[in-house]
């Protein structure tokens, strides 16, 4: 992400990256070190994005967003928005109400996160993104001060009685995210998109 964002130029094609981490905690720039509790035998990382401490995992949806944001005359907050309102309206395709807090960037279920966000912006160019908790092992959340809340609950659409399968749910993610950010076309050979 870094390399792409460092080298493009005004004709680089933005790109939606979609995957899976192994297990892992990430620190944000500004992450304080109390908020890593306990992390056992996974691995802590310090990450350039913004934000504090949260856990990826097998089972856990990302969604990096590598966008020219001069490009198209995107702020940041609206960028943010857009990522959560993926997650929003592809939560309620599936009949569960989620919200998102703007004093605590991500995506709620009665009170319990479940997705977050954490973004990079240099050069005028987004990277990092959105991690959206499908169906996976929560305990290492137990871990860490989950985005710098002592006493924030996480949880999973698996648990709310939708899709196991990250996977599936990239689908209608991905869809309303294009939608949200107004790309007409899309390239999946090659994960890149056109205004």
């Amino acid at each position: 992400m870094r390399r792409l964002t460092e080298n493009r130029n005004h004709t680089t094609k933005d790109e939606i990256w979609v995957l899976e981490h192994p297990p892992i905690y990430t620190q944000g720039l500004n992450g304080k070190a109390e908020n890593i509790i306990d992390p056992g035998n996974i691995s802590v990382v310090q990450s350039d994005r913004g934000g504090q401490a949260t856990y990826h995992g097998p089972g856990q949806l990302i969604v990096y967003v590598l966008i020219d944001l001069n490009r198209k005359k995107l702020g940041v907050r609206r960028l943010v928005s857009a990522l959560e309102n993926s997650v929003i309206f592809t939560l309620n395709q599936y009949g569960i109400t989620a919200y998102s807090n703007t004093k605590a960037p991500g995506v709620y279920v009665e009170g319990k996160k479940i997705a977050s966000v954490g973004l990079r912006i240099r050069r005028g160019c987004s990277y990092h993104g959105l991690g959206f908790n499908v169906c996976m092992n929560l305990s290492p959340f137990e871990g860490i001060h989950t985005c710098g809340y002592p006493s924030l609950d996480v949880t999973q659409l698996s648990n709310l009685n939708g899709p196991k399968n990250s996977l599936e749910v990239s689908v209608p993610i991905i869809n309303q995210l294009l939608k949200q950010l107004d790309y007409t076309t899309i390239d999946s050979s090659q994960s890149m998109l056109n205004d």
